[in-house]
């Protein structure tokens, strides 16, 4: 089993890939508030590890919800950036029909209908469309985070390469090479265990050096989120 030790009081509540279920999101917060009255901790910590939008019905929603600060009152948060924020910022920095189609292609289509946007609006109209303060908040967006002996990021890492090494192409869509791994994936922290989300599976996954906690929210499964502290993982579902 994965045991990492934080500092003394504290608890990292890691939140996978939502995919436009906003429901789903506002449910799992109201489970994380209710852990944290069973179980107190002195320094909670909350972190969401990307793709907030496509294919679920409420998008901007979720957006919405995450651009409050915090989201949890009193529990500091981060938002890391996933592969669908960045598909839909190519679209918008980049406009042609091969970025929106590539979006599209994986949900995009759904986010852009959450914010009453028509579908065959031209991409280069939709940046008037969204909400400004919704573009900031997924241009603000960092790619890892580390706590404690944990490091947190959307897709994964590159085996063997430093951690400010590692490429946005990679920690946003690797997955064979870093899941395939396992020993030792950042040279200057080996015992660290990477926390992350991108690849769907029916349950959490647990290694040595890595939890998955993408369980397919987009598609019908549950919202996951893994509780870290000094015990063993824990999962709370919705």
């Amino acid at each position: 089993m994965v045991t990492r030790r934080l500092p003394p009081g504290a608890r990292i509540y890691a939140v996978g890939d939502v995919h436009g279920h906003a429901d789903k999101l506002i449910a799992l917060h109201d489970a994380i508030r209710a852990d944290l009255k069973r179980r107190p901790a002195g320094s909670p910590f909350l972190i969401h590890l990307g793709d907030y939008i496509d294919r679920g019905p409420n998008s901007a929603g979720c957006l919405a919800l995450l651009a409050q600060t915090p989201p949890i009152p009193g529990v500091p948060t981060i938002n890391l950036m996933g592969n669908h924020e960045w598909m839909l910022l190519t679209a918008l920095d980049r406009p042609s029909a091969a970025a929106a189609e590539l979006w599209f292609e994986n949900g995009g289509d759904m986010t852009l209908e959450s914010w009453g946007i028509p579908i065959g609006t031209p991409v280069q109209r939709w940046r008037e469309m969204i909400p400004t303060a919704q573009i900031a908040f997924l241009r603000g967006l960092p790619l890892n985070h580390v706590l404690g002996g944990y490091v947190f990021v959307h897709a994964g890492v590159r085996p063997g390469l430093a951690l400010a090494e590692q490429t946005r192409m990679d920690m946003l869509w690797i997955r064979d090479e870093f899941l395939d791994w396992d020993g030792p994936l950042l040279p200057e922290a080996p015992d660290s265990v990477v926390v992350h989300g991108h690849t769907p599976t029916y349950v959490p996954v647990l290694r040595p050096n890595r939890i998955g906690i993408d369980t397919n929210a987009g598609r019908g499964g549950p919202l996951t989120c893994a509780v870290l502290d000094d015990g063993e993982p824990r999962f709370l579902q919705v």
